[in-house]
Order: structure tokens, then C-alpha cells, then sequence
């Protein structure tokens, strides 16, 4: 591209694109980075420059771009047809992908809702959970409430905004938002209730069930992020948390729903974070990875319970009054299915811990960095939290956006990240190499330690 093509672009860029999650009054004081072309875990911008995909455009990228497998596939669906409607009729990749879902899930998640975003696909199983309890024969119309968990995330619609809980995103819509019933997170390393992890005997999961024994019976279910809580900076969770989770939905009769939007499609080691602990919900949201990252695509999983409950006479108004225009839309289906085919081919799950060990190794010389306050990992998943004082958890000023200056160290080294606060997040492509886990460390550590030293 010539210097004038790529200086009207840039200008541009800021004079008509409002840019998600970002305060558009610093960024038009930046240079804008533009995205051109990429290939594996590579990409290049406007000017030839190349940066390792660190965060996976977004958590979404699973085997790296240009995989030339789910590029033909979509070129193949192009010569056939682009979209047709979903709205009582069918069409060939839309009934493909729902197989394969089926087939990769866990037992018993055997009917399937499409939509086009993580949000939609918790808006959709909310939706489904309340309308459940109101019409099914086993349902309760008396429950009618949310339980849900503090620094969680599920999305920028109302609904999922109300069953967020992350004050920086959510508090300003308070007034919109439909009341919630909240657990504490198990946040071990910044501990609501001040107590160390195995000692505390999982206090957490002691609130949510005292919460439970008082609520169950105004409340329709339960929505949290298995193994890793994302947008409220990589909290993973301790080892058997999600299953006594699960345990206390089964004992006080509450659906659980598994928001995998962030955590599926192999980010956590596993398929989906719910196989670390062997459960099952009963309605489980798919997105981001769903398609390799190539093309929005959601879809909202549920079991034959629920799905019965919404069966009956036209003139019973059971039906479940939801969609999407481009819901099952079949050049995002195309993808989706290539993707998961290359799960099963390449045998992708099985091949991971090797590379999971290895980031392991190299994330632990961080903890010897003055400002890092905990290195937190489950498999693809990292966070880096920084603080000011290691010794009292304090954190930096936001004004002083840390994090912020972190990421833009590591993007002049060659590194795309995008950090959440002070928490610096990695998440690169399942098919990256080990040399570039190297390259991806080596960046962040160096960057870390030039902004806080």
C-alpha cells in the first residue's frame, strides 16, 4: 500500500469507527494499528509489519488464520448459497453443525439453538430457563430470579449484562437491569473473604449454598464461566469448585447453565472447561471458537428436559418466541463444521498438554518480577496481574493505565495482547508453536519489567 492509502485509512479509522471496550478520546491520540492480512499465528499490518497473535483475535482464533481447510470450506458454501433464513426452514451446514455439537458436547446436550454472539447465546439460555419454570409440567412459575457470580461476564446485552458482575462494564446500567441473586467468586488470590485456598474450605461454595437454602425457591438457575472467569481477568477457579457447584444445583433442583462462550473449543485443555471436572449443565452457551474465529457464529446447547418443556398445541403459545436473521447462518455453519472436523483429524485436545507444560515453565520466572502479584493459568488461559505492592495487593492508579502501556511495549516488540485493567492477558492460537510460547513470554516479561521497574 502506498504512504497516502494507508495515511486516509488511518485517518478515517478514527473519524468514523467507535471502537468496542475502548475510550475513543485516548485512542485518537495514538496511532492506529490496521490489520491487513495474517496466516498461522501471524499477523501483518498496513506497513508490512508482522505481530504474533497473542490473544487470539480475541479469544477466538483456534488454529491459526488462513487454515486453508476452513478457508475452502467457506469457498465451497459461497458457490451454493450465502444464507437463507433459519425461521421454518432448514438448510444443509446448519443440520451438519448441530450433529457435530452434539457429538463433542457432553451426554445429554442434544438440542441445539443457534444465534451469532456469546451475548445472544446467554440471553438465549436465560430466556429458555425462565420460560421453562413458567410453562413446562415439571417447571416452578414461581421461580423467576438469577443466581449468578461476582467478576463474572457473559456478555454486553441487557440480560447478560444483568447476570454480569463486573462494576466497571455493568454498574452504569444498573438501573436497566433485572435484579440477581450473587454469589462470591472463588478469586483466591484477592479472597472476598480474606482466607487462603485449601485452608478456607471452600467458604465460597459455603456462601452460595447458605444463598441457595434461602433463594432456591425463587430462583430458575444458576449461570457461571466453568474453570476460568475471563473478562473479570483470568480467575481461575480451584480444582473441584465447578463440581460442588454443580452438586448444590442438582440438591436445590436449579438449572445450571455453563456460559463456555470464552472458556470452549479447547482454551482450557479440554474441549470444554466442564470436562476438567466431568459435568454436565443443563444448558451450556458456545461462541467465539466456535468457528475457528473466522465468522460469528453462537449456539445455545441444551437437554431434551428442557426442550420438551416448550412442546405443545400451536394455540398453547409454548413456543419459544426467539431468533436471529442470520441464525444458522450457513457460510458461519460451513466453518464451524470445518473447525470441528480438524479437532477430530489432527487430534488437537490430546496434542496440548505438551505445549500447556511448556507455557507453564516459561510463565514462572514472572513471579520473580516485583510488580506481578500472581501469574494464573488453565491450559491456553493466562493472566498476569500487576500490582504496586506485592506485599499489600495494592493496585496501580487507573489513571495510570499500566496494563495499557504493558501491551503497547509488547505490540513495538512484535506481540499483540490487550490486557484487562492491570491484568495482562495471553491467549494465543491452539496452534501455536512453541517457539513463538518462547517469543510470546520472552515479549511480555521484558515489557512488564521496562513499564514497572
Amino acid at each position: 500500500m502506498s504512504r497516502k492509502e494507508i495515511d486516509a485509512l488511518e485517518k478515517d479509522d478514527v473519524r468514523y469507527i467507535w471502537h468496542p471496550f475502548t475510550q475513543m478520546k485516548e485512542y485518537a491520540e495514538e496511532k492506529p494499528l490496521i490489520i491487513k492480512e495474517g496466516r498461522g499465528c501471524i499477523v501483518k499490518d498496513t506497513y508490512g509489519r508482522e505481530y504474533i497473535d497473542g490473544v487470539a483475535s480475541l479469544w477466538t482464533n483456534v488454529h491459526g488464520h488462513r487454515k486453508p481447510e476452513i478457508d475452502e470450506a467457506i469457498k465451497r458454501q459461497v458457490d451454493m448459497i450465502s444464507h437463507s433464513t433459519l425461521l421454518g426452514l432448514s438448510n444443509i451446514p446448519v443440520i451438519e453443525c448441530a450433529r457435530e455439537l452434539v457429538k463433542i458436547t457432553p451426554e445429554g446436550l442434544n438440542k441445539v439453538f443457534f444465534s451469532d454472539s456469546g451475548s445472544t447465546s446467554v440471553e438465549i439460555a436465560l430466556k429458555m430457563a425462565f420460560q421453562f419454570h413458567r410453562q413446562a409440567p415439571d417447571g416452578d412459575p414461581k421461580r423467576t430470579k438469577f443466581m449468578c457470580l461476582t467478576n463474572g461476564y457473559h456478555g454486553d446485552t441487557l440480560g447478560a449484562v444483568s447476570v454480569g458482575g463486573i462494576d466497571l462494564f455493568h454498574e452504569i446500567y444498573r438501573p436497566l437491569l433485572f435484579d440477581t441473586i450473587k454469589a462470591e467468586s472463588p478469586y483466591c488470590y484477592r479472597c472476598p473473604f480474606s482466607l487462603s485456598f485449601p485452608s478456607c474450605g471452600f467458604e465460597c461454595l459455603g456462601q452460595m449454598e447458605r444463598l441457595m437454602e434461602e433463594h432456591a425457591h425463587e430462583t430458575a438457575a444458576l449461570i457461571m464461566e466453568p474453570m476460568v472467569q475471563g473478562a473479570g481477568g483470568i480467575i481461575v477457579h480451584p480444582a473441584g469448585y465447578l463440581k460442588r457447584v454443580r452438586e448444590l444445583c442438582d440438591r436445590f433442583d436449579i438449572i445450571m447453565i455453563a456460559d463456555e462462550v470464552a472458556v470452549g473449543f479447547g482454551k482450557t485443555g479440554r474441549m470444554f472447561g466442564c470436562e476438567n471436572e466431568g459435568v454436565r449443565p443443563d444448558i451450556m452457551t458456545l461462541g467465539k471458537g466456535i468457528t475457528g474465529g473466522y465468522l460469528p457464529l453462537a449456539a445455545t446447547v441444551t437437554t431434551e428436559r428442557i426442550y420438551n418443556g416448550f412442546l405443545g398445541n400451536y394455540d398453547d403459545f409454548k413456543t419459544f418466541f426467539h431468533g436471529h436473521t442470520f441464525t444458522g447462518n450457513q457460510l458461519a455453519c460451513s466453518a464451524a463444521v470445518a473447525s470441528m472436523k480438524l479437532f477430530e483429524e489432527e487430534d488437537i485436545i490430546n496434542g496440548l498438554q505438551e505445549k500447556i507444560d511448556f507455557f507453564a515453565d516459561r510463565l514462572r520466572p514472572f513471579s520473580s518480577l516485583d510488580h506481578v502479584g500472581d501469574v494464573r493459568q488453565c491450559g491456553f488461559m493466562v493472566g498476569i496481574e500487576l500490582v504496586a505492592d506485592r506485599d499489600t495487593k495494592e493496585m496501580f492508579p487507573a489513571g495510570e493505565r499500566i496494563g495499557h502501556q504493558v501491551i503497547m511495549e509488547a505490540r513495538r516488540h512484535g506481540l499483540i495482547i490487550r490486557p484487562l485493567g492491570d491484568v495482562i492477558v495471553l491467549m494465543p492460537p491452539l496452534a501455536i508453536s512453541k517457539e513463538e510460547i518462547e517469543k510470546i513470554c520472552t515479549i511480555t516479561y521484558e515489557s512488564i519489567r521496562k513499564i514497572t521497574e
